[in-house]
């Protein structure tokens, strides 16, 4: 599934909507035949069982703002830029329409997003990405004041920014952040923004998942929604019907309608005094790479269930290097809180500060024990090399009863071939570097043939493979097909 981020969207001229009609007779009654007809209802019922949604946005409209940056880009070299940037329109000195060019093949570019104000000092939270290489920040109340701003923290890995408002009135609107935990999957929400600069736009949905993973980041935990957001919308608030922000609208699915994702307002909360206090924001981490669990996986390692967070490789010198932690351990707590999924395992981490002792629950050699690990500052790292392996010698051997293919290159056994429908059906693929099975190294093709005769048919095998830099853990049961 592709995902994309509300990115902001620059400003398109729209055309009148409603010319009106050409029979005017039709258009309204006559004045006598309204004066005679009464309205159904002298005010409008709010029927049993449904949200007074009119009421609710009438009190949490005035503190969503909108958002527009500018920022100087390249223009790129040709004759039309229009075929280029197709939202722009070329202006009447050649220039694109929003930007304006120097003559250093530099033009202004502005951009629109959504955002929402947190406290009377004139805070406002949106997206990180909102205000990506931003040179200048406008804000628009709801009443249409505009306020010049200024961003003074972010966080990209949640995708967060404050901002600041110069000289914010003494009037201004505050939004009221509630909690996201407690929400559930068909609870009402209502979503307010700025969608293709069309501003003060309301849609209301319902939470249709929790937990989301959607790729877009190591703290992944969005609220799936339905209520409408487009580009344009990005930073803008997800209210439920107690008037409370409880998300913020950062992610669409293009392929698929009515798929939009809110980061929970639970994570910003814990972020925002440090933003506002410092401009950033200091985790810990503890120098692992982790996997996912699976059925076959868990029962290989001994097991009843899938869950936790499996250690496919440890940092050197890392807190978790320095505590004990080796590839194969099972993570399955942060200070008693239990691990269910091998994706909250960053988020529990995260929550601690850099010098933080905390304790996990691991599972190593199939026995349970506490591990205390002195957290250090997370730091960036450049994308590790996820390439494929090099080219490797032909001397093709099969390995018995897993339904692949191998071949021997300079002391590695390399996966050439995977059978469909095999037990390593989903589980291997073509290039993938066989280093151990069931803990017991791989120095070639017939050493692990000879391991998958002898182990127990009944018992899923334990593989640990590399491809490209990455090593990862996989569990297949030849029983299992």
């Amino acid at each position: 599934m592709t995902l994309r981020k509300l990115v902001p969207v620059t400003v398109l001229a729209l055309s009148s909507l409603g010319t009106g009609c050409q029979h005017s007779a039709s258009a309204s009654p006559p004045a006598e035949a309204t004066a005679q007809t009464p309205a159904p209802f002298a005010t409008p019922p709010v029927l049993a069982g449904t949200p007074d949604i009119a009421t609710l946005v009438a009190k949490v409209k005035p503190a969503v703002v909108n958002i527009t940056t500018v920022q100087e880009v390249r223009a790129p070299q040709g004759p039309d830029l229009s075929e280029l940037f197709p939202f722009f329109h070329q202006g009447p000195h050649g220039h694109p329409r929003g930007g304006d060019g120097n003559g250093d093949g530099m033009m202004k570019q502005q951009a629109l997003g959504s955002g929402f104000v947190v406290d009377p000092q004139g805070h406002v939270v949106t997206n990180a990405h909102v205000v990506e290489g931003a040179t200048r920040v406008k804000v628009r109340l709801s009443d249409d004041r505009e306020l010049e701003a200024k961003v003074i923290g972010k966080d990209e890995r949640l995708d967060v920014a404050v901002l600041q408002l110069e000289n914010p009135p003494k009037d201004l609107p505050v939004a009221s952040l509630g909690r996201s935990e407690p929400l559930r999957v068909g609870d009402y929400v209502v979503a307010i923004g700025n969608p293709f600069g069309l501003g003060n736009t309301v849609t209301m949905g319902i939470v249709s998942a929790k937990g989301r993973t959607i790729g877009a980041g190591p703290y992944d935990d969005f609220i799936q929604t339905d209520a409408s957001i487009n580009p344009g919308n990005s930073g803008g608030p997800l209210f439920n019907l107690y008037g409370q922000v409880i998300g913020i609208n950062t992610a669409i699915n293009p392929n698929g309608k009515g798929i939009g994702f809110a980061i929970p307002v639970d994570a910003i909360k814990q972020v925002l005094p440090e933003l506002v206090a410092t401009g950033h924001v200091s985790r810990g981490r503890l120098g692992v790479v982790i996997q996912g669990m699976d059925a076959d996986l868990a029962k290989a390692l001994g097991m009843d269930r899938p869950h936790g967070a499996l250690v496919e490789d440890v940092e050197p010198g890392s807190p978790a290097a320095t505590a004990g932690l080796a590839q194969g351990d099972v993570i399955l707590s942060v200070d008693g809180l239990p691990v269910g999924h091998s994706e909250e395992l960053p988020r529990m981490v995260a929550l601690h500060h850099p010098g933080t002792q905390v304790r996990l629950g691991v599972l190593h050699d199939r026995k349970a024990r506490d591990v205390n690990v002195t957290l250090v500052a997370i730091q960036d790292h450049p994308a590790g090399d996820a390439s494929p392996t090099g080219p490797v010698s032909e001397s093709a051997t099969g390995a018995s009863g897993l339904g692949i293919a191998v071949s021997d290159a300079d002391g590695q056994v390399v996966v050439e071939r995977v059978a469909t429908d095999g037990p390593a059906d989903g589980k291997l693929r073509r290039g993938d570097v066989i280093e151990e099975i069931d803990h017991t190294p791989v120095t070639s093709a017939a050493v692990l043939s000879a391991k998958v005769r002898t182990a127990p048919a009944d018992k899923p095998l334990l593989f640990r493979v590399k491809h490209g830099e990455q090593s990862r853990f996989v569990a297949i049961d030849r029983g299992a097909r």
